[in-house]
């Protein structure tokens, strides 16, 4: 077994106290990913459950689920769960016991993806009405720009009745929050448009629904981008501005990360340069929050996680595509410093096509069969599974939903 300093263990096996109380057993977190294994009706499937539980018997401090819904109206896609007062809530109890295992936290992400809903599935709606190539929505109305924070919240009260540590607002990669955010997207005149004082206002009235609606105990985060990586979008002084004004408010964890999935752009998570992609904003965010910071994006080796904390710019990392290599990334971690995920290489892929990879992956892990992808990457197999399935999806889930 290779000898591990104990400086370089603490860092990344050291507890975590967050504000509201609830202490992580180390400073890994398997960050928010859009696993796609709901069972096309908005409940979590078996694969799901096993997904999460081999995570957290992996050894992660705390895991997030990525895109939870409070209705089925604006879906990212036709996998993703959907927690209201029709949900099957013994499985949503299944998936937060299993995947809560060997001390491990797991949080749902709270998602809305305005502009970007699957239109097979929804009528999207932003903050303006968009006409684009591969991308077109109306604009939300007033009244239904402030019935929002009282979805948020009923979602993460469900949450906390189904047995989940807390939430986390997702507030970036382009979904409704992120929209409202970016200057490019959220062009309204009213109180929710204009300055970035007024385009965070949905954000901060969101945050205080949900940490006014569940318990002290409850953990409530917020994943925010650094910046859009678009002309004309969110910037990082914008975003510092943000952090801010986060300072203010009860939540317990500010997640940093970047980029969209709007049609187009290249996503942080596809990038070809080494990372990690937002330590140095992170750094720059320290000095405006006593929030605890974790920065997701970029990290494939140890060390870089252990330099992320020792300099203190963050206090947690989110690792997605490390730990779908490997689901046990954390305890490997613990006990060796030279164990490092080896990451596949595509050439020219088309676009979203690595993802698509990625989230098939996934389900092999669910399912207990991932050494099927270990030996040969195959990612045009990867991404016609990933097409059939979601065609079968929204036929289920226009079965229960209807258009949204």
């Amino acid at each position: 077994m290779t000898h591990i300093d104990e400086s370089d263990a603490g860092a990344l096996f050291e507890p975590l106290a967050l504000p509201c109380g609830v202490v992580l057993k180390n400073r890994i977190v398997k960050s928010a990913m859009s696993d796609s294994l709901g069972d096309g009706q908005g409940d979590p499937t078996e694969a799901q459950v096993r997904l999460y539980e081999r995570w957290a018997l992996g050894g992660v401090g705390a895991a997030i689920i990525g895109e939870v819904q409070g209705s089925p109206a604006f879906a990212e896609k036709p996998g993703n769960l959907v927690l209201h007062g029709l949900s099957r809530q013994p499985a949503f109890e299944t998936l937060a016991r299993r995947g809560s295992a060997n001390g491990a936290q797991l949080w749902l992400q709270l998602g809305h993806a305005g502009a970007m809903a699957h239109a097979p599935i929804s009528r999207p709606k932003g903050p303006s009405a968009i006409e684009m190539p591969g991308l077109s929505c109306a604009a939300l109305t007033l009244e239904e720009v402030q019935a929002l924070p009282a979805e948020f919240a009923r979602t993460a009260s469900l949450a906390r009745q189904s047995g989940f540590g807390g939430v986390q607002i997702h507030a970036a990669h382009g979904f409704l929050l992120s929209q409202f955010l970016s200057p490019l997207f959220n062009r309204r005149r009213d109180d929710y448009g204009g300055s970035i004082d007024a385009r965070m206002r949905l954000l901060l009235e969101v945050v205080t629904a949900v940490r006014n609606t569940v318990d002290e105990r409850a953990v409530v985060a917020v994943k925010l981008n650094a910046t859009d990586q678009l002309e004309g979008g969110l910037e990082e002084e914008d975003a510092l501005a943000v952090v801010a004004a986060l300072e203010q408010t009860g939540i317990d964890l500010i997640d940093v990360s970047g980029g969209t999935y709007f049609p187009g752009a290249k996503s942080a998570s596809d990038r070809v340069g080494a990372g990690p992609y937002f330590i140095d904003f992170a750094a720059r965010a320290r000095s405006l929050t006593t929030k605890p910071l974790m920065v997701t994006g970029g990290f494939k080796r140890r060390q870089q996680v252990v330099d992320a904390l020792t300099s203190g710019r963050a206090d947690l990392v989110g690792l997605a595509r490390a730990l779908a290599l490997d689901p046990s990334l954390a305890e490997r971690w613990r006990t060796d410093a030279h164990v490092d995920p080896v990451f596949p290489r595509f050439s020219s892929p088309p676009e979203g096509a690595v993802t698509a990879w990625y989230t098939m992956r996934l389900t092999e892990i669910g399912e207990n069969r991932e050494e099927a992808s270990n030996s040969r990457p195959d990612l045009m197999t990867a991404v016609q599974a990933y097409a059939v399935r979601d065609r079968r999806r929204v036929t289920r889930w226009l079965d229960r939903f209807g258009i949204g």
